[in-house]
């Protein structure tokens, strides 16, 4: 068996001139994982399927260069990034702290989305390579007071790490001098079929929750905690990805509020055609089921394979859209003094 390692070659260059660097993290038993400190963007992700076959289960491109194309900037996928400093949207870009307004760019129609224009997804980030936590990759980024409107200088440390029972484990840290709304969250587009399959709409999916926060028509969180028995959000029971997206307007594109607390299993996605499993294991409230229904086949990432509409999906650990507008959801305010800690994992198996 492999021993576990990290290495790092360059990835590109940016129009700053600054270089971009990929780092490839292997568990040693089969899991391969490539991630560039631009963005802290996932480019690839190689598991097993059930013949022991490897496989990349993430959209994305094999250079930088496809992260900086006019057309990747137009479509805006955010393939594979770190979100922040606030992931899913904001309404009007609007928000008060003690009293204070503040105002964010409107960068998804009327709202603000995923951190605004330069969000964390396009910032390059300092790397260490850490071989004695088996393999992992930190990364660190001081987002400045006043970045894309956010109050406070924000100190985030990302912690990238396989694990040796096959999960990238996510590990986020932050800490601000001034109170400042956080949701931090990874953008990664899973494909379980690796390339066999042309779109996600096959692949089968169980969700850990009760309930869904409604949207209205620019995807604002209406307030309402709705239960999904009985809708196409119910997914306590296993149902494929396309059996009801037709019945969702526009799509699934929505919040589930997950069922506990504490670290646990949330999300199970199950290809039946490779028998690649994904669990999804968080602390976090909720999670963004985001079935890629922006992509239009503009973009060709990898072996040149156009992303066609459906060609993955997206399970985003998070806490609630819009929640520094409705105070009834879970706070996402942090203080000066305190430190904001989160994990997740995206695990792989074969059924």
């Amino acid at each position: 068996m492999a021993q576990p390692s990290i290495t790092a070659t360059p990835f590109g260059e940016l129009p700053n001139g600054q270089t971009a660097q990929l780092f490839t993290l292997t568990n040693g038993s089969g899991l391969e994982v490539r991630i560039t400190n631009y963005g802290g963007i996932v480019t690839h992700f190689f598991a097993a399927d059930r013949q022991g076959q490897p496989g990349d289960i993430v959209l994305g491109f094999d250079s930088l260069a496809g992260y900086l194309t006019d057309a990747y900037t137009a479509a805006n996928p955010y393939f594979g990034g770190l979100i922040g400093r606030f992931g899913n949207r904001i309404k009007e870009g609007r928000f008060a702290l003690n009293g204070q307004p503040f105002t964010l760019a409107t960068n998804n129609g009327p709202n603000h989305l995923h951190g605004g224009q330069h969000g964390f997804n396009q910032q390059l980030w300092h790397a260490e390579m850490l071989v004695d936590l088996g393999p992992a990759l930190r990364l660190t980024y001081l987002s400045p007071d006043g970045e894309e409107g956010y109050p406070g200088n924000l100190a985030v440390t990302v912690l990238y790490r396989l694990t040796a029972d096959n999960a990238l484990r996510i590990e986020y840290t932050a800490t601000t001098d001034r109170a400042t709304p956080l949701n931090l969250t990874n953008h990664s587009y899973f494909n379980l079929g690796a390339g066999t399959t042309p779109d996600i709409l096959g692949h089968e999916l169980t969700l850990h929750a009760d309930r869904y926060t409604v949207v209205d028509d620019t995807l604002i969180p209406t307030g309402e905690l709705r239960p999904v028995a009985g809708t196409p959000f119910d997914f306590g029971q296993t149902h494929t990805i396309g059996e009801r997206i037709g019945q969702v307007p526009g799509g699934y594109d929505h919040n589930w509020v997950l069922r506990g607390e504490g670290f646990r299993l949330v999300a199970e996605a199950h290809e039946p055609a490779t028998g690649r499993t994904l669990q999804v294991l968080t602390d976090q409230p909720g999670i963004q089921f985001y079935a890629g229904n922006f992509l239009a086949g503009t973009l060709t990432g990898k072996q040149g394979r156009a992303y066609p509409k459906h060609g993955g999906f997206c399970l985003e650990t998070q806490h609630f859209p819009d929640s520094p507008n409705q105070p009834a959801f879970p706070n996402t305010v942090l203080q000066p003094g305190e430190v904001f800690r989160s994990v997740t994992e995206y695990r792989c198996g074969v059924r």
